[in-house]
């Protein structure tokens, strides 16, 4: 009996690094910390998550079965490739999705919890702006996180599992996922950051016609700001 708990407890635990390392390294895509066509090496993921190649690869194998990475017999797991055209048209279905999340947030209303977890990041992106280092290694990784923390709350506020779920795809694509910010340029994101303040201004007064084209606009001049960025770095999409 013993014998048998300690082979469960490792079997358990053997399952939790993999779906550990597996969020983590979709996460480290998501954020933009890897760049499309990158090749991924397995020793080198090992040595910096401090995990062995075994849980590694399985989490390469799960990233290349949601569209993340692609596989090739020669070069192993890179980083999927995707076309501008791909990246506008994830784009276009996002600010289109997102418009109709804010719509039913500000329709249905925003629970206390949500209010507050919203009015927490907002005064958090508010204090991250005062530094004009922004970009220059000051308050990236802590912007991805308030950027997107914001967008899925109004996104669960909206209380529509199909629209979550269409969202998501659309955040598959790396350069158009809520937690990779398009650039670092500080007037750029701050002016975003701005517009989450009036997005929720407008999803509190329930206010659902402004709330939409907000969003939607919203999403729509990131994508502008992503084919300015990449006429002049052709070879990165972040």
């Amino acid at each position: 009996m013993h014998g048998m708990n300690k082979r469960r407890s490792a079997h358990e635990g053997a399952a939790n690094r993999a779906l550990s390392v597996i969020a983590r390294l979709r996460e480290a895509i998501h954020s933009g910390n890897f760049n499309s066509g990158e090749r991924i090496n397995e020793l080198r993921l090992s040595e910096q998550l401090k995990v062995s190649r075994t849980p590694i690869r399985a989490a390469l194998q799960t990233l290349a079965g949601e569209g993340l990475l692609t596989y090739s017999p020669n070069r192993g797991y890179t980083v999927r490739e995707y076309s501008m055209a791909e990246v506008a048209d994830a784009y276009d279905a996002r600010a289109l999705l997102e418009g109709l999340a804010a719509r039913l947030a500000a329709q249905r209303g925003l629970a206390a919890h949500e209010r507050t977890v919203v009015e927490g990041v907002l005064s958090e992106g508010d204090k991250i702006f005062r530094h004009a280092a922004f970009g220059r290694g000051h308050g990236v990784a802590e912007y991805r996180r308030v950027n997107s923390v914001f967008h899925n709350t109004i996104l669960r506020a909206a209380k529509n599992r199909m629209l979550g779920e269409m969202i998501r795809i659309c955040n598959y694509i790396p350069a158009t996922s809520n937690r990779n910010i398009v650039g670092f340029e500080f007037e750029a994101v701050r002016r975003r950051h701005d517009d989450h303040h009036r997005i929720y201004e407008a999803i509190i007064a329930g206010d659902a016609a402004r709330s939409e084209r907000l969003m939607y606009i919203h999403i729509e001049s990131v994508k502008v700001s992503l084919a300015k960025l990449l006429e002049t770095k052709p070879h990165r999409a972040e």
